[in-house]
């Protein structure tokens, strides 16, 4: 067996499997640089590597897989005057997203716990992914004055109906049945049997096999239930039009939703709803193309490090929107952080017959 030097992430060869632990346990395992970088040289380590035949993704503690990036790290670098040092870490977050998608050997990611934001970018792209009873799978963005990235907005563009939309506009959290109906995971595996799930994989090296081996039928989500006003209201040019037509359906749970959207940023509300329209019918790199542009934008704007603020660092609750309410979201805003221009995130495919 040999092991990275990085303490942040455990990467080791056990058998024929890769096995990546995100180790931060205090911090619910939210990333950092140091941990992306550790996570993608582990990766390309093992591509080629012909003793590898399978990688397992999995964090510490019993807390949760991951809780995202390090939210407040970026907002004191934007506050510092250095948000080219945040955009470098997104632009490095993405592309680490992507590698994971188009690994040419097995990931199973194992969502046990809290997986959210860049949590979500590291598993939900993997070709096997696992979620337990204790799961709690979520793109929380907006409730930072950010978009659903990490290439969440192809994830939830793919989901039935508009139920992947509302989850990105809402920062919705999913449990295990909801997960796996949206297309963010694909097997609910007990979080008891987990010790067993590791063992089998490391063991034999066959994810696919230990998943089912010891997989269960996923419980009831809600969104199947709510999939009709889901669709009929979310199914407007705006964020404003949607809340109008939550606040007028008859359906509580809609009118509930209005409020909860009123209670997030406005303007990230607005140009979410944009991202995740856009990425239907788009493939994941050029989501995650769409999603730096509108991140870069966005950044730049004060509900961003003022939603942080609110959220983890006086966790006070109380942001203080700017503009506070969707009325007064300026479309013209809303179109210049779309359109934001930002250098490509990959390099552009060679022309046919190119040697």
């Amino acid at each position: 067996m040999t092991t990275a030097q990085a303490t942040s992430v455990l990467a080791r060869v056990e058998g024929r499997v890769g096995h990546l632990t995100l180790n931060r346990p205090s911090a619910i395992n939210a990333l950092d640089a140091t941990m992306l970088t550790a996570v993608g040289e582990a990766l390309a380590a093992w591509e080629h590597d012909p003793a590898v035949s399978a990688v397992l993704l999995d964090g510490a503690g019993d807390r949760g897989l991951c809780a995202g990036a390090d939210v407040r790290a970026l907002r004191r670098a934007v506050l510092d005057g250095e948000a080219a040092r945040a955009l470098e870490f997104l632009r490095q977050e993405y592309r680490l997203d992507a590698r994971i998608a188009e690994y040419p050997k097995p990931v199973l990611a194992v969502m046990d716990g809290i997986t959210m934001g860049g949590g979500v970018g590291l598993s939900a792209h993997a070709s096997l992914r696992v979620v337990t009873e204790r799961s709690r799978v979520a793109m929380p963005e907006t409730r930072i004055g950010f978009v659903p990235d990490v290439g969440g907005s192809h994830l939830l563009a793919r989901a039935p109906g508009l139920t992947g939309i509302h989850l990105g506009v809402t920062a919705a959290v999913a449990g295990p049945g909801d997960a796996i109906y949206t297309g963010l995971a694909d097997h609910v595996v007990p979080a008891e049997s987990l010790p067993a799930l590791t063992a089998r994989v490391l063991q034999d090296g066959d994810p696919a096999g230990a998943v089912r081996a010891l997989a269960v039928a996923p419980p009831a989500g809600e969104l199947v239930d709510h999939r009709a006003w889901i669709d009929e209201c979310y199914d407007a040019p705006t964020a404003l039009a949607v809340v109008r037509r939550l606040a007028a359906h008859p359906h509580p749970a809609a009118r509930r939703t209005a409020e909860v959207i009123r209670s997030l940023s406005p303007t990230a509300v607005e140009v979410a709803l944009a991202t995740l329209t856009r990425a239907r019918g788009r493939g994941l790199r050029e989501a995650l193309q769409q999603e730096l542009g509108s991140g870069t934008g966005l950044a730049a704007r004060a509900d961003f490090t003022e939603g942080i603020r609110a959220q983890l660092v006086d966790k006070d609750r109380r942001p203080r929107w700017d503009p506070p309410t969707l009325e007064q979201v300026d479309p013209a805003v809303v179109a210049a952080v779309l359109d934001t221009a930002v250098p490509p995130l990959f390099p552009a495919p060679e022309p046919p017959g190119t040697a």
